[in-house]
């Protein structure tokens, strides 16, 4: 399949789990991707991974909670490139401590990530994609926004913000050919999700709870995820704008 062909695609959190599959997964159908990560190694192994396996990629250094980072970072890709056809804002961070343990600090450094970075990336995309009269937005929450999640308060906080964000972003830029929508993973095989593990009192025991709570009977891997975020960036979904998808093995349904 090719349907990015030509297109420049920027994901954040490209080194991470669900990132880094879908940088691979978008480079297979034919994006130009950059791979966007605070973690530059990272970042240029995934590119150099991706290019030698015959895709379009490269490594770009960026911390999203820094403005200035952003815009530098969004005119080097745009500058090498091309213009930015996708966006999708995957990079995230949590702390898995009960609100009341949890400090301010802490709060700081989960908003910064999970809120005014997504904020400072849509800022410095969209008015070219409003130039160009196209885009396509995918912001990756998390059902913790949608459903709760015990010991994730601040970062669920976060992540509901999303929702809403993206659902009015959506009404304001339909007009111009972007659609905005959002995907939401259940609890999925990351470094990030095996960090919760280790928190657990019994990591063995919570995992078996999951995997009987989950109808399909495992726990999400990265590669669940990019089909979901390359449908909505794909023109198949043109006609999608405002929309919410769990990834989650029917752990959370919601008609």
């Amino acid at each position: 399949m090719t349907r990015f062909e030509g297109k420049v695609a920027i994901i954040t959190g490209g080194a991470g789990g669900i990132g880094s599959a879908t940088c691979r997964r978008f480079a297979a159908e034919g994006a130009r991707v950059a791979v966007c990560d605070r973690d530059e190694a990272g970042a240029r192994k995934i590119a150099d991974e991706i290019k030698t396996a015959g895709g379009q990629a490269e490594a770009f250094a960026c911390d999203i909670t820094d403005r200035k980072a952003v815009d530098a970072a969004v005119k080097a890709i745009e500058s090498s490139l091309g213009p930015t056809s996708i966006l999708v804002n995957n990079a995230g961070f949590d702390i898995f401590k009960p609100f009341l343990k949890t400090e301010m600090s802490e709060w700081d450094r989960l908003i910064a990530i999970n809120l005014y970075g997504p904020l400072n990336m849509h800022h410095a995309v969209l008015p070219g994609m409003v130039e160009r009269r196209y885009g396509r937005v995918v912001n990756i929450a998390s059902d913790a926004a949608r459903v709760g999640s015990t010991g994730e308060a601040v970062y669920a906080a976060c992540k509901s913000a999303m929702l809403g964000f993206t659902k009015t972003l959506s009404r304001e830029h339909a007009r111009h050919g972007i659609t905005l929508n959002v995907v939401c993973p259940g609890p999925t095989g990351t470094n990030l999700f095996n960090e919760f593990l280790q928190g657990a009192g019994n990591p063995e025991k919570l995992m078996e709870s999951f995997r009987r709570a989950i109808p399909l009977g495992r726990i999400g891997a990265p590669d669940d995820l990019p089909g979901a975020i390359a449908f909505f960036a794909s023109d198949d979904a043109a006609y999608c704008t405002g929309q919410v998808i769990s990834v989650s093995g029917g752990l959370s349904m919601a008609g």
